[in-house]
């Protein structure tokens, strides 16, 4: 067993990254700003992982995330002095590079660090023999074995490549507490406060939909879990930081970019719809319940694509005949392209209004975006074009955007493999090879059958507000696919909510919804409905569908339309 900390029953695990681009000095702020046993750090979304593929191809011994060579050069020493082990999945598409890279650093500081890193998810040399076509990257989504075993080794500081965000987690929870590979209440436990950390503030805070609640979001604190050992945790963040840890901003993290009521990974599926959150005083949050299963056989694949160039040039359409405005200028600019590109998209935002106090009230913005496999069709020959009509189209033609060449866009789609099909390798500190079994005990992932609904609230007055007014939400991306999670505070709230947000009202609320397959989820204990929308996204963020491609805002969106509200659930 791993001597991670010195409470037995308790391990204190702190996130200082939810992406790579997070808060630089977030490390430093955690190491200094209170105990901890374990730092972790994600910073691996799909899109990094394309950006990491395109750096590796400019240099071969590149694919890991830079920003954290320089954490650790201003941290090694402070979290060795700490007896702190760091857990990082900035490996990327090179953990072994990364690995090498951060001896080199610890040796130029005069520091003895061990380090160990888990290899074996980068699929791309296979990714033919295994059917996933021919990606610029595909990686396996490993589990938290291989880092157990670098951490029982005496690692300092594990790096890996591509593992679910829970198991940079996960791994030192199993490590400390020595469970085994069916514990899998506990380890469902330990993916949920995974999954409640791994995106940073937005557990302590950030992107929170009742943030006007909370008295100090300047600068929120990162946040922590402190694991038991039967799964449980608290959910806290150090003293005398800013944000909050309430039961409401640790649902929104878990409504985070989830599916259904399974959330299934390659070590144990946890059921989300056990879950029960509960205060534990300030800033504290207890999740306990948790269920878990035998995970599914196959491992999900990150597969990322060059899908071609893309560009586009953004019109300011101003006063009077809006829509007549941007129908000439779609009209030229359709007409006098000397060649057609692929794909050719123009959105309107009204964003103007009528009599306004300032020019800029008084426009819209007419958007065209343009994709092909030759980048010359999207380049100059589209860009030029487009200002070209400057002096010979609507009145006040003006852009916000400059003429250029554009540039690659990425293509992300998930692929499945066979856990057996997939290496999974812990390279320990002194430089020996451990291969990591995939799970023997496997269950077939299917959806969980609606759940029985309370009864409906009885019918009495109404009025016309905001979803917001009463409901929280949380939004988020996974691939083409976004999620909307939708949560309310009381019974009353769940017995009205439950029974109105259905799928049908969801389109009608959300018109770019209506033609797409939405699919609901129900999670009683959370008080919790969560919306799949597939194809919204288009193929991904790096396709960019629509101008918020990730989805951040569609919450904020469905929160603000209207509706008929009970009078006595309004505030």
């Amino acid at each position: 067993m791993s001597t991670l900390s010195a409470d037995p029953e308790v391990l204190r695990v702190g996130n200082c990254s939810g992406f790579y681009g997070d808060r630089f000095g977030a490390m430093r702020e955690m190491l200094e700003g209170g105990h901890l046993d374990v730092l972790t750090g994600d910073y691996l979304a799909e899109l990094t992982m394309l950006i990491l593929g395109r750096d590796r191809m400019k240099d071969p011994s590149l694919g890991y995330a830079k920003t954290f060579v320089k954490q650790i050069e201003d941290c090694l020493g402070l979290a060795l002095e700490r007896n702190v082990q760091i857990v990082t999945n900035a490996g990327g598409l090179n953990p072994a590079g990364l690995a090498e890279k951060l001896r080199k650093v610890a040796a130029d500081l005069g520091l003895d660090a061990k380090i160990g890193h888990v290899e074996g998810d980068d699929l791309v040399a296979r990714a033919g023999e295994l059917g996933l076509g021919a990606p610029l990257t595909a990686n396996a989504y490993l589990g938290a074995w291989g880092i157990v075993e670098c951490l029982n080794a005496g690692a300092d500081i594990v790096v890996t490549g591509r593992v679910t965000d829970a198991s940079v987690i996960v791994g030192p929870a199993a490590a400390h507490f020595g469970w085994g590979r069916t514990d899998y209440d506990a380890l469902a436990g330990a993916v949920v406060a995974g999954h409640v950390i791994e995106c940073s503030t937005q557990a302590t805070g950030g992107n929170f939909a009742f943030f006007t609640e909370l008295a100090d979001l300047g600068r929120p604190g990162f946040p922590i879990a402190e694991i038991r050992r039967d799964g449980s945790s608290v959910i806290t963040k150090h003293d005398g930081t800013g944000g909050a840890v309430t039961v409401d901003t640790v649902e929104a993290q878990l409504m985070y970019e989830i599916q259904g009521a399974r959330y299934a990974g390659p070590d144990v599926t946890a059921r989300l719809d056990s879950i029960r959150l509960a205060s534990d005083g300030p800033d504290r949050v207890l999740i306990s319940g948790v269920v878990g299963e035998a995970p599914p056989a196959q491992l999900k694949v990150s597969l990322n694509t060059l899908g071609g160039f893309r560009n586009e040039m953004e019109f300011i359409l101003t006063g009077l005949d809006i829509e007549a405005k941007a129908a000439l200028a779609q009209r030229q600019l359709e007409s006098w392209l000397p060649t057609k590109p692929a794909e050719l998209d123009w959105t309107l935002a009204r964003l103007d209004r009528q009599d306004a106090d300032t020019e800029e009230q008084a426009s819209a913005l007419l958007r065209c975006v343009v994709r092909d496999p030759d980048p010359n069709k999207v380049g100059r020959a589209f860009s030029n074009v487009a200002v070209e009509l400057a002096l010979a189209s609507y009145p006040g033609c003006s852009f916000t955007t400059l003429p250029g060449n554009g540039g690659p866009y990425g293509v992300y789609t998930p692929g499945y493999v066979e856990a057996t099909e997939v290496p999974h390798v812990a390279v320990l500190p002194d430089g020996s090879r451990v291969d990591v079994a995939p799970s023997t005990d496997t269950l077939t992932l299917v959806e969980v059958a609606e759940p029985a609904l309370p009864e409906p609230l009885s019918a009495g007055e109404t009025r016309r507000a905001p979803l917001g007014a009463v409901a929280l939400a949380r939004s988020g991306d996974k691939g083409g696919n976004a999620n909307v999670g939708v949560w309310v505070r009381t019974d009353a709230q769940w017995r009205w909510l439950v029974h109105t947000l259905t799928v049908a009202r969801v389109k009608e609320l959300l018109p770019e919804a209506a033609p797409l397959t939405v699919t609901r989820h129900v999670l009683p204990n959370l008080r919790a409905v969560n919306f799949i929308i597939e194809g919204l996204l288009g193929q991904g963020v790096a396709y960019q569908a629509r101008f918020d491609p990730q989805a951040k805002g569609l919450g904020e969106w469905l929160r603000s339309r209207h509706l008929d509200i009970p009078l006595e659930l309004l505030p």
